[in-house]
């Protein structure tokens, strides 16, 4: 007589955390345990589905579905179980067990550690302890996750991101003391792509690309793309600004770029860049230069592989001589001797004056520093007090960590304020002397082999705010410093010029009467950096 037909069956294991799987609860285990159970039942093992201990809720949920969808096809009556918590934790998923179970005579869940059937037969006490079991399991789901909330708030709350950290930071540290340390390889890629697009010379797409050059990639290996590069630019993380929920927490990591190249960042991408400056091949003048009769740009174009420029001929415009780069450079060499000073001893000067017009500023910026030290402490002594209000139990954990929050913010915005403070005091005399030395070394530079077709774009911004063509001949229009310059510096190198009269020449070279003349007629230094 030929053997009955088997009846099919499925196997569902899953492990919820790592510890289960490391004290023996493994899927391997559970499998064993299962198909065991099967041929002992003389069942045919049609298929076994897993869900490992690091499925994301979503997961579950579709490993769940398609687990019923494949019993329903492939008209298996039978699934196999560990325990009931292994196969449902939720009321929504016991129901559709028990419908599932209801459909069709013969359909059965078997628990096998628990010795527990479910099927239509199932007797209401039975019924009772399913139930039972499903609320437990599903109170264990909920009891973890809120535990789960209360360790991500005291992270949090320590300065630490509950998760793993971003793309430039590594973790390190033992169990449950965990913490994010730079990346001393994916850091400096962060950072540079921080500068970078700061600058306002890239793209996303041409960051992504140096990105790629630079070797970056994801914590799985893979070359990130350009909308990963968009939520790294945009993270507050890199800042050490956590964050979560809606809620912006203050890091302890350490920061990869400054909050100044952050929020340029941020600006840059508000912007979208559409035309950024940066170009493979990019001609010095490229939208440099308009046309004087009809104020179109002067379009460029390689040939022969020089580049020449020439009027696009707006509104019926009459110019069309074509002009080389060469000449262009040629004519603007004479306009940088113009504003540079002759010689060190100029230079010299210039910046010691620039210096001693600021003396009162440099008091002012003193009182305003002793104002915002000041503020520091007080906001210093409040923290002292609410930790002390701590330890002696005078107010909540809630409330102590509420009010930490609050004099954090302060105190960062104080120390951000006083950062700032410093760079605008230096600011002045580094953006004058800057100006100083570009006028004096700006030929110099331009013509150097190691000065970048960027860097000659950024350096004649700095100079001119427009250059206007009329048909071969550039017309220039300096900025407001380099404008002053043009007005002062021929007076200033001629007043150093050596005179023969020995009277007129002090032992430090300087002439003292032309001097105290020249600091007259440049008393709108200051006003005008």
């Amino acid at each position: 007589m030929a053997d009955l037909k088997k009846i099919k069956c499925i196997c569902a294991c899953r492990v919820s955390s790592k510890e289960q799987e490391e004290s023996g609860y493994s899927l391997d285990s559970q499998e064993k345990l299962l198909t065991d159970y099967a041929e002992l039942k003389k069942f045919e093992t049609s298929r076994v589905f897993k869900v490992t201990e690091s499925a994301s809720g979503k997961q579950i949920r579709k490993s769940f579905n398609e687990m019923i969808a494949y019993c329903d096809k492939n008209k298996v009556d039978v699934i196999l179980c560990e325990k009931i918590d292994r196969l449902t934790r939720n009321l929504k998923d016991a129901v559709i067990i028990d419908d599932w179970i209801r459909a069709k005579i013969g359909r059965e869940v078997h628990f096998v550690k628990e010795g527990f059937i479910l099927n239509r037969n199932t007797k209401a006490h039975e019924s009772l302890v399913w139930d039972m079991k499903v609320a437990i399991a599903r109170f264990y789901t909920n009891n973890l996750s809120e535990e789960v909330r209360k360790g991500q708030k005291e992270k949090l709350a320590q300065g630490w991101l509950p998760t793993k950290p971003n793309i430039g930071y590594i973790t390190t540290g033992d169990k449950g003391h965990k913490i994010h340390v730079m990346d001393q390889f994916a850091a400096p890629i962060i950072t540079e792509l921080f500068e970078q697009y700061a600058s306002g010379q890239h793209s996303l797409k041409s960051i992504t690309k140096l990105a790629a050059e630079r070797r970056l990639r994801s914590k799985k290996g893979k070359i990130i793309g350009k909308s990963a590069i968009y939520n790294i630019l945009k993270s507050p993380y890199y800042i050490s600004k956590i964050t979560w929920l809606g809620q912006t927490y203050q890091g302890k990591h350490e920061p990869l770029t400054t909050k100044e190249v952050w929020e340029r960042v941020q600006t840059n991408l508000g912007r979208q860049l559409k035309n950024p400056q940066f170009r493979k091949h990019l001609p010095v003048f490229k939208a440099n230069i308009v046309c004087e009769e009809c104020a179109g740009t002067i379009t460029w174009e390689i040939q022969k592989g020089h580049w020449y420029g020439h009027c696009n001929h707006y509104k019926q415009c009459s110019q069309k001589k074509y002009v080389r780069q060469e000449r262009v450079e040629e004519q603007l060499f004479p306009l940088f001797d113009a504003v540079a000073p002759k010689n060190d001893r100029v230079l010299d000067w210039l910046n010691r004056a620039l210096k001693a017009d600021h003396a009162t500023e440099s008091e002012q910026f003193m009182i305003k520093r002793q104002n915002f030290t000041a503020e520091l402490n007080r906001v210093q002594q409040r923290l002292d007090g609410i930790y002390e209000d701590k330890l002696d139990g005078l107010i909540s954990r809630e409330s102590y960590l509420e009010k930490l929050d609050q004099y954090k913010e302060q105190k960062d915005d104080i120390l951000n304020s006083l950062n700032g403070m410093e760079d605008d005091n230096d600011a002045y005399y580094r953006a004058g002397y800057a100006i100083h030395e570009l006028a004096f070394n700006a030929k110099k530079i331009y013509e150097s082999e190691k000065t970048t077709v960027e860097d000659k774009r950024l350096m004649l911004s700095y100079i001119f705010s427009n250059l206007s063509l009329e048909s071969d001949r550039i017309k220039p229009n300096f900025t407001l410093a380099f404008d002053f310059l043009l007005n002062n510096i021929p007076l200033l190198n001629s007043t150093f010029e050596p005179i023969k009269s020995e009277f007129n020449i002090i032992k430090t070279g300087v002439l003292t009467p032309a001097l105290k003349q020249t600091s007259s007629r440049l008393s709108g230094l200051d006003s005008n950096q």
